[in-house]
């Protein structure tokens, strides 16, 4: 049976731009919600080691990709890497001597280091993995309005702009998986890709629920109190995580590809605007 691909209308464009954070100083800068920010300040700390694993999981499977993926791997690799950039900024406004910011690199990249010394195909799984989560909830920041109300609308902007583009490059590391793998059979791909999702999922999600609750511990939240208010945001109201849930649980559709939920419309007007902005 032949395996879904990304449709070749579809276009990955690597934005070069920056952004102007200086309000994230503030503590609260998401909607003046402690809980809201400490969330995304954990998510952004997260990418900059996450998205370089991202780049050089695909990377290391280059040489079996041709054609427009080949072009898109280069264009995915350009668009993590300028992500990176702009949430590495973000992550120097976050207030080092009041918050753990640092015991949450170390953790970060401790889990990384881990998943590199399994190889390039558990490094290339892992992407697929997060790669998911990623797209997930750039899906429901389209769909839900209400995250970044109140919140500074250069902030905003950055967040809207990844969420863009991880839409635009999200099965670029599936095609280069279902690429690498031709010599699986459908069965195995479906065991190997299920089981590396269920783990990934409960490790990511509960990584980011303990990082955040050390953010708000920092703050003068007892342990209990903070763990309690982080889970509720998660997975109740408004259930960051929650929201999700059936594009996640989707993963596990035989045949599944990410593309099959396909909300290129949702974004056409972040899309036009973000195109703007690169070519002012």
């Amino acid at each position: 049976m032949t395996s879904k691909r990304t449709p070749e209308n579809v276009t990955i464009r690597p934005r070069n731009l920056h952004f102007h954070l200086d309000s994230a100083d503030n503590p609260h800068w998401l909607n003046g919600d402690s809980v809201a920010t400490a969330v995304l300040n954990t998510l952004s700390l997260t990418f900059p080691d996450g998205e370089r694993l991202f780049m050089d999981a695909v990377r290391a499977h280059s040489t079996q990709v041709n054609g427009k993926l080949a072009q898109d791997v280069k264009d995915f690799i350009a668009q993590e890497a300028i992500h990176s950039r702009e949430h590495h900024m973000l992550n120097q406004l976050i207030d080092r001597d009041k918050y753990p910011v640092e015991k949450i690199e170390a953790r970060v990249r401790e889990n990384i280091a881990l998943s590199r010394d399994f190889g390039p195909m558990r490094m290339l799984m892992a992407t697929i993995c997060l790669e998911h989560f990623t797209a997930m909830l750039a899906d429901m920041m389209v769909t839900h309005d209400d995250l970044f109300s109140k919140t500074d609308p250069e902030i905003e902007r950055l967040w809207r702009w990844h969420a863009l583009e991880e839409t635009e490059h999200k099965a670029v590391a599936y095609d280069v998986f279902l690429d690498a793998t031709k010599n699986w059979s459908g069965l195995k791909r479906y065991v190997r890709r299920s089981l590396a999702m269920l783990i990934i999922s409960r490790q990511f999600t509960n990584n980011i629920a303990e990082y955040a609750a050390w953010m708000l511990e920092a703050e003068g939240y007892e342990p209990r109190d903070a763990r309690k208010r982080v889970k509720r945001f998660l997975w109740k109201e408004p259930g960051f995580f929650r929201r999700g849930g059936s594009i996640w649980a989707s993963w596990f559709k035989p045949g599944f590809h990410p593309w099959d939920h396909d909300n290129r419309a949702l974004m056409d007007e972040w899309r036009a605007e973000f195109d703007l902005a690169q070519a002012t």
